[in-house]
């Protein structure tokens, strides 16, 4: 029979005759059975090689017993038959197969050795499936295991841990395939803590072809498996039932009389509480987190709950250890972070008050680990631990260990402490851990928190201070944690909703980052929701979302729109349908008026929204006709300022009841500004549907001059919105009429009080004001009916004595020339100012009056004493300079000097307006600007300093790339008030603008530091490297070749240099590494961005070294040597950039230096004595962090000596412990948790085994 002649290629006979050297009773085949399939001993050569001379043997025999089941007639009966009556035993049958399983599971399996063991698995399986395997011995539980493990043994997967091993293998690596083998690896000694030293394995390498042969393999098993599996029952109750089975015998292997087997248990379930799956001889990875992990995971935990519970003095010390193991083998996955604090805290809870102390202490250890990971989720199990309530000291807990029980240690010294933590990503984690605090349901967390800023105002402004600077955090996920934080903060009454403090999250709406504006904008969110009533928080929340409508980025622009929308257009209803007590409509409302008052200034930003929504047709005539419902209450202001908005874009409105609110509002004694010019706004949009009498009644009421300042300037823009007509002539012909006749007027009124003899002895000063506004306003969409007289009266207004003279420059005015061509008169400074504003309207229109007035201006910004005068001249100048740019420029100087003028508001607009002018491209960096333009960033006032630092990086930098580099040399020269170069700090100032710009001396050392820093901050790396050479070149070169005398006034500029040359700043950011603290990702884009960072930094070195070597050691030198000639105190400053450059060439000193090896070796010393310095500052540091720690708020003098004794024994014990370690130890170990005996006792049992 065929199958017969198949099986006898097994040799059967012979294997059963076979015995064993050592065992001289026992045949082969029994002792693999009495092995229980776990180990076989090797077969007889001679038989294995007869087996294996047909490479086809097991498929013979795969091919011939496949019709045995694959039919349900008698034959699949017969075949256990068919072996007893040709004398064929399943015993030896399975024998032989499983030693070709077990060899594939050797360590480094060759190709051969794992395709026959796939092949003998898959007919191992076979024969399973043919009815009577079990009642013939066939079935066996771990041979069975075995073979469903075979796909993950035989096909070829990379080690995930650390070799020792040098010399890779290759299962093909001999000279006929003409298939080598890899070079060997270098790779450390250091080894994690749960790899298996015994369990190492050597690479083996496949070709495609022999892939493709184990491929063929596998598919073959697992079709078999299929076909077994089909004999089976899909009874779902039975599979249920298993997890519970399973349990049941974990719990039995748990108890005592099993010796170790709770640490096995424990051992194994650690890994399905991490989420992890482990494999043999690599190291555990990941699980997605599906349902059935987590479910596993749940399981795993109650579980050892259970275990504790029954057996807890046996469990306690393993569960110890089980969640040191957790926090040690964390990865930093959040998901993975916050199962894992999770299950520590279910844990944890099953402690004793001794163990949990203990813990904790343990933690706080753990918390101060150099991995990120470890510290991120030291975070998160101290937050998780929160949640549960705080324990009270009992006897059983030891003095010491009583500290940290409380709440407050986790708060305190765990969460708050790594506030400023050295990873941006672990800072930004404790401020969130921080912020969740408060939202806990714990009374004894939020409490720790309070005390955090109610021990002293000091502590409290010192914290605030922290935050805010942590709010501009380099890194994006930090800034918004921190914001996170104030919010909670602010939320829960921790600091007071002050506007210093809620700035600090309005600010951060105009982040750099989209996603720090988003989260910024939610915190706001959050708070208003919280404090919907709190005025301060109302006005916070404006500033902050308003803006973002115009947001560069879309997306911003989208999350603003969506908040106005959720919290104010959505909750405008009829009058008759609002409710007091409705917080959300009331919110509405009280925002709506505070843009009518307070944020007056946002409403650009608000008409922005309305732009976008308009197309939208979100205002149906309902919500339009609820509005007008409200324009007779005391929601009147916001309910016009709602319509001036949505006018232009709603439907019909009824334009009786406009009319009628205007006429009302004229009419009464008290004129709300506001409100009056919503409706002026409103009745300009409705022009078109206006008569023209109703048009003139209207023009009319603005001529009285009895309305507020504000309101004229809305009706004048009303009446140029009435003049709107598709013919350009009625346009002009409108203007013509209706401005001239305001021009008229204001003329008649101007000239009977400034002209008239006694005229202005009983002025008043109100009408005064609003006549020469009008008359401004007005001019400007009339010129052909301003005259000289008019002029003429203006004129009078800031010079009443004389009449101005011809033009004339600043620089050329004679020496008996007035200080000021606006002299002091006896008209009210606030009417001069007013008079400024209208002749510069005037000088628009007008060019000779422009060229006649222009150097007046000029000659007022210099020596005017009035501060709302000053004030409007740089306005007019700046808005003249873009009527007439080429006769204004060269008045710039004139304008910038105002940048250091005494009063800050000057100050502020003078910024202003320059950075619009030089943003249009009005004024170019010309002269002295760009200096003079960077001496605000250190302004005595820190809101225009920051403002100088926003104009310029985020709106001119960007125009000017090159502007910082270009203009940085010249820096230096220019705040050390150097004049002796040919080429730099030549321009043509007053010697009073001299010393209003001058940083010299070393009073002055910090604010020129912190522009230099400003700058270099926003250099590139190529202009950091050139402008090192540049330095070198234009100003060290300079004192070489004598260019430059070494005298006094040098010395500032040299020490500046050195100094400058010497900052972090300067550091190219290709040879920094990552952030300090940070640890590299695990995936392949953040691998292959790690190596390029290497190749670039190596790169950079090389031409950093080289430009060193050849541009700058040589000037260096001879410097050095001139300096010394002299005794010149610069020399140190040189020493200190030698010091700070070397770091980087610590072992090049005398290679670099060979010139000048006196040099090289005070170099060297001065490296060596700063390391020195360091450690012992780093010494010195510890010291006081252990002398400062406290373990109790409170401690009496007895208490002090003890714990000063606790610390000595502790330190003793402590070097101790070290010592011993480092005598008994390698030096590349590092202390881990316990280890696991994982050891099952039958494999310890064949461990002991002697072999021969």
């Amino acid at each position: 029979m065929e199958l017969i002649r198949a099986l006898q290629l097994l040799k059967l006979n012979s294997v059963s005759s076979g015995m064993i050297p050592y065992l001289s009773r026992a045949s082969w085949v029994d002792a693999v059975w009495d092995f229980e399939f776990t180990h076989t001993d090797p077969l007889d050569p001679v038989i294995e090689e007869e087996i294996k001379e047909d490479p086809d043997v097991f498929k013979t025999i795969y091919k011939q017993l496949l019709p045995f089941s694959n039919k349900d007639d008698d034959n699949t009966q017969s075949v256990w038959l068919v072996f007893g009556e040709n004398g064929v035993s399943a015993k030896p049958l399975v024998a032989v197969l499983s030693y070709f399983i077990l060899s594939a599971k050797a360590k480094s399996p060759s190709l051969e050795q794992r395709l026959c063991g796939l092949q003998a698995a898959s007919l191992y399986l076979l024969l399973l499936k043919i009815p009577g395997s079990v009642a013939n011995k066939v079935y066996h539980q771990i041979l069975f295991d075995t073979c469903l493990n075979m796909p993950l043994k035989c096909w070829p997967q990379d080690s995930g841990k650390k070799r020792k091993k040098d010399t890779l293998k290759s299962s093909q690596g001999d000279p006929k395939t003409g298939k080598r083998s890899k070079p060997p690896k270098k790779v450390s000694e250091e080894m994690e803590i749960d790899d298996d030293e015994d369990d190492e394995e050597e690479g083996v390498y496949f070709s495609p072809q022999d892939l493709l042969k184990l491929r063929e393999g596998i598919v073959l098993l697992v079709r078999t498996l299929l076909r077994l599996l089909e004999r089976f029952s899909a009874c779902v109750l039975l599979v249920v039932v298993l997890p519970e089975l399973s349990y049941h015998g974990l719990g039995l292997l748990c108890s005592t009389i099993h010796g170790e087997g709770d640490e096995v248990v424990f051992r194994k379930l650690l890994y399905v509480i991490l989420m992890m799956k482990t494999q043999e001889r690599s190291k555990p990875c990941l699980l997605a987190p599906s349902q059935a992990v987590c479910g596993a995971r749940d399981q795993a935990i109650l579980f050892i709950s259970h275990i504790v519970d029954n057996q807890r003095e046996a469990a306690l010390p393993l569960l110890r250890i089980l969640v040191q193991h957790i926090c040690h083998q964390m990865v930093e996955k959040s998901e993975y972070r916050v199962s894992g604090a999770q299950a520590v805290g279910k844990l944890m809870a099953k402690m004793p008050c001794q163990d949990y102390a203990a813990i904790i202490k343990w933690l706080y250890s753990y918390s101060r680990n150099n991995k990120v990971a470890f510290r991120m989720f030291a975070l998160d199990v101290a937050l998780v631990l929160l949640e549960q309530s705080e324990r009270d000291v009992d006897d059983t807990v030891d003095p010491e260990l009583a500290v940290f029980l409380p709440h407050r240690f986790l708060v305190h010294n765990i969460i708050y402490n790594h506030r400023n933590d050295v990873s941006p990503t672990v800072r930004g984690h404790a401020l969130h851990c921080l912020a969740q605090c408060l939202e806990l349901g714990s009374q004894n967390a939020t409490k720790c928190v309070h005390e955090l800023f109610s021990n002293s105002k000091y502590i409290t402004t010192e914290t605030l201070t922290l935050f805010k600077k942590h709010v501009s955090d380099p890194k994006i996920n930090a800034r918004k944690s921190a914001l996170e934080t104030v919010m909670s903060l602010l939320k829960h009454g921790v600091i007071s909703c002050s506007a210093e403090n809620l700035s600090i999250l309005s600010d951060r709406c105009r982040d750099p980052a989209v996603s720090v504006k988003k989260k910024a904008m939610q915190c706001l969110m959050d708070l208003l929701t919280a404090l919907p009533e709190n005025r301060e928080v109302q006005e916070a929340w404006l500033r902050g979302v308003l803006p973002a409508v115009m947001d560069s980025e879309s997306s911003v622009q989208e999350k603003a729109l969506e908040c106005l929308d959720h919290v104010v257009i959505a909750h405008i209803k009829s009058q008759g349908k609002y409710r007091d007590d409705d917080t959300s409509q009331k919110l509405a409302w009280d925002l709506l008026g505070l843009m009518c008052e307070k944020c007056q200034d946002l409403s650009r930003y608000f008409s922005k929204t309305f732009s976008v929504w308009a197309p939208q047709q979100k205002f149906t005539p309902a919500f339009v006709n609820g509005l007008l419902s409200h324009t007779d209450g005391e929601r009147a202001a916001a309910a016009w300022l709602l319509l001036a908005k949505i006018a232009s874009c709603s439907p019909k409105l009824n334009y009786g009841t406009v009319l009628d609110t205007w006429e009302n509002t004229i009419r009464s004694p008290v004129v709300s500004v506001a409100m009056t010019c919503h409706i002026l706004s409103v009745l300009g949009d409705i022009a078109s549907n206006l008569n023209d009498d109703t048009k003139t009644r209207i023009v009319g009421k603005c001529g009285t001059f009895s309305l507020p300042l504000e309101v004229i300037s809305s009706c004048v823009d009303t009446l140029v919105r009435f003049s709107r007509s598709d013919n350009t002539q009625d346009t002009l012909r409108f203007l013509d009429r209706f401005c001239g006749e305001l021009v008229s007027v204001c003329e008649s009124y101007l000239s009977g009080v400034i002209l008239q003899e006694k005229g202005a002895e009983n002025i008043n000063e109100d009408l005064l004001v609003k006549h020469l506004y009008t008359l401004g306003a007005a001019s400007l969409h009339c010129p052909s009916k301003v005259g000289k007289r008019i002029f003429l009266v203006v004129q009078s207004v800031l010079t009443p004595s004389e009449q101005p003279g011809e033009s004339m420059q600043l620089y050329e005015l004679p020496a008996s020339q007035p200080l000021s061509r606006f002299k002091p008169n006896s008209m009210p400074t606030v009417v001069r100012a007013h008079a400024v504003i209208t002749l510069g309207k005037l000088c628009l229109q007008h060019e000779e009056l422009m060229l006649k007035y222009l150097p007046v201006f000029a000659r007022e910004l210099e020596v005017g004493t009035e501060l709302a005068v000053r004030s409007n001249v740089v306005v007019v100048m700046c808005d003249l300079c873009v009527r007439y740019t080429n006769t204004v420029t060269r008045y710039i100087p004139n304008i910038s000097a105002c940048l250091r003028d005494k009063d800050p508001i000057v100050r502020e607009q003078t910024l202003i307006m320059l950075t619009n002018l030089l943003q249009e491209e009005y004024v170019k960096w010309k002269g002295a600007l760009f200096f003079r333009f960077a001496i605000v960033l250190v302004d005595p006032d820190p809101a225009i300093a920051d403002l100088c630092e926003y104009c310029l990086v985020d709106l001119l930098l960007k125009k000017s790339p090159l502007m910082f580099s270009q203009h940085f040399i010249e820096c230096i020269f220019h705040f050390n008030s150097y004049e002796k170069h040919k080429k730099y700090n030549q321009f043509l100032q007053t010697e009073s603008e001299k010393s209003k710009f001058s940083l010299k001396g070393r009073q002055n050392q910090g604010k020129r530091f912190r522009i230099y820093r400003f700058l270099l901050k926003n250099f590139t790396d190529e202009q950091r490297f050139n402008i090192t050479t540049k330095i070198c070149q234009d100003i060290l070169a300079s004192f070489v070749d004598s260019e430059l005398p070494l005298d006094s006034d040098s010395s500032e500029l040299l020490a500046d240099t050195f100094d400058i040359l010497s900052l972090k700043e300067m550091k190219l950011t290709a040879m920094s590494g990552p952030a300090a603290g940070e640890e590299p990702q695990e995936d392949e884009m953040a691998m292959a961005k790690a190596v390029l960072q290497v190749a670039q930094k190596k790169l950079v070195s090389q031409v950093q070294k080289r430009n060193f070597v050849e541009n700058v050691i040589p000037i260096i030198i001879s410097l050095k040597n001139m300096l010394e000639e002299q005794h010149s105190p610069v020399l140190k400053h040189l020493m200190a950039y030698l010091q700070v450059t070397m770091q980087d060439y610590r072992s090049e000193v005398k290679e670099l230096f060979a010139a000048d090896e006196q040099l090289a070796a005070e170099v060297e010393y001065n490296l060596k004595r700063f390391e020195k310095e360091k450690q012992q500052q780093e010494q010195q540091q510890m010291e006081n962090q252990l002398a400062n720690f406290t373990f109790s708020p409170q401690r009496n003098v007895s208490q002090t000596y003890t714990y000063i004794g606790n610390i000595m024994v502790y330190c003793l014990i402590l070097i101790t412990n070290i010592f011993f370690y480092f005598y008994f130890h390698p030096p590349l170990r590092k202390p881990v948790p316990r280890q696991w005996n994982v050891e099952s006792p039958l494999v310890q049992k064949l461990r002991s085994k002697k072999r021969f």
